[in-house]
């Protein structure tokens, strides 16, 4: 398995700031596993890099490109992956919707996700395939065009093949549904992919280049079981671009105490998507954390008609919140058990705990620390015990 965690755990927006951020933190971390014994001293380093559309910009222009390849060589470093999901400023402001900003019905994000293609075409390894993740088509609030959206992906799974023949690189790109994307669930995932099959004149370019980005976390959210809707989308034929290895928050609702204790996670910053599931299994959704919080306040649901809550907030792998709050990841740990049944099926995996700048006090670890964490719960998950 590539595995690595995800950069976007760090402010950076300029290739300045990137570069600066890879020489202190990522290396921090690096140095922190082989300290514990977590990675070998001498196995080369794998980067999850998360590029905004201002840095890939940067990067590809004067000599920044050679250099950075080979600050890679220098560091015993590699780039596999690539988080393509925000295109703009990811911290210290409010991102919420924005996220999903240029959707693919945009040619901007077409361009934007060519740039890191082609970022990938010169720093990446020939003898590992090389992913890029990104937002599922739009947002359901957006009202997108889907035919523009279908348009897009055609038009770079073609890009892909010609890139892939002149590179000598495997390229694909990872779709990642998320709650009330354009599709979130793997039924809305299949139904997708289906129309973009039967809109496309190459299907087998659609199978090569246009996969799915799992997220742990956001499978969770929508109350689906790894086994069965893995099974489904291997069932429909889709590629598993990447595994995202993150957990959700979750929560008795009818409890009191949990209500209570879920209300510091209400921040300014990130979308925190709330899927309430009622014992029949029909599920309720609001677009974020005030949002429920609002609705419970003013008498607008009745929590105690509601068997489970979950909370898009991305919470430590190895750390689960204090009851009666608790987390999603034996989600995270299905995958990886997935995984060992099915060797084959994806070798990409990402630690994204993106959210630790707004984690609750008690929560909060150095960031060192806390991604060492990951990657020891992580590799301990996957019976690769850390040495």
């Amino acid at each position: 398995m590539h595995l690595a965690y995800c950069t976007n755990i760090h402010p950076a927006e300029t290739w300045a700031e990137t570069q600066t951020m890879l020489a202190t933190h990522v290396l921090a971390v690096r140095d922190r596993l082989h300290a514990l014994g977590t990675l070998p001293p001498d196995e080369p380093f794998a980067i999850g890099l998360r590029l905004s559309a201002v840095a890939a910009s940067e990067l590809l222009t004067g000599d920044r490109l050679p250099r950075f390849r080979d600050w890679l060589a220098e560091t015993n470093s590699y780039v596999f992956t690539i988080n393509g999901f925000p295109y703009g400023s990811f911290h210290g402001t409010r991102v919420k919707e924005q996220v999903f900003r240029p959707d693919w019905t945009d040619p901007a994000r077409l361009a934007y996700t060519k740039d890191l293609f082609r970022i990938l075409a010169a720093i990446a390894r020939t003898d590992v395939s090389t992913s890029v993740s990104t937002l599922p088509g739009s947002f359901k609030a957006f009202h997108a065009n889907e035919s523009l959206i279908r348009k897009h992906l055609i038009e770079m799974a073609a890009f892909l093949d010609d890139l892939s023949e002149r590179s000598g690189h495997d390229f694909h790109l990872g779709l990642e549904p998320e709650p009330l994307g354009h599709f979130e669930n793997s039924i809305e995932t299949v139904d997708f992919f289906q129309r973009l099959h039967h809109h496309t004149p190459d299907s087998e370019s659609i199978r090569r280049r246009i996969g799915l980005n799992y997220d742990a976390c956001h499978f969770a959210l929508q109350y689906e079981s790894a086994d069965d809707a893995l099974r489904l989308l291997d069932h429909a034929g889709i590629r598993i671009s990447k595994f995202h290895l993150s957990s959700a928050l979750a929560f008795d609702p009818t409890d009191p105490a949990a209500l209570a204790a879920i209300r510091p996670f209400s921040e300014p910053t990130y979308f925190h998507q709330v899927l309430l599931r009622q014992p029949d299994g029909e599920i309720l959704r609001f677009p974020d954390l005030p949002d429920f919080l609002h609705a419970l306040d003013t008498g607008a649901i009745e929590a105690s008609a509601w068997q489970e809550a979950r909370v898009h907030f991305h919470i430590p792998l190895d750390a689960e919140p204090l009851a009666p709050l608790r987390s999603t990841r034996a989600h995270a740990a299905d995958i990886l058990k997935w995984s060992r049944k099915h060797p084959t099926a994806c070798d990409h995996f990402e630690i994204e705990t993106y959210t630790w700048a707004v984690l609750p006090t008690a929560l909060q670890r150095p960031v060192t620390e806390q991604i060492a964490g990951e990657y020891q719960w992580v590799l301990s998950a996957s019976g690769q015990q850390p040495s």
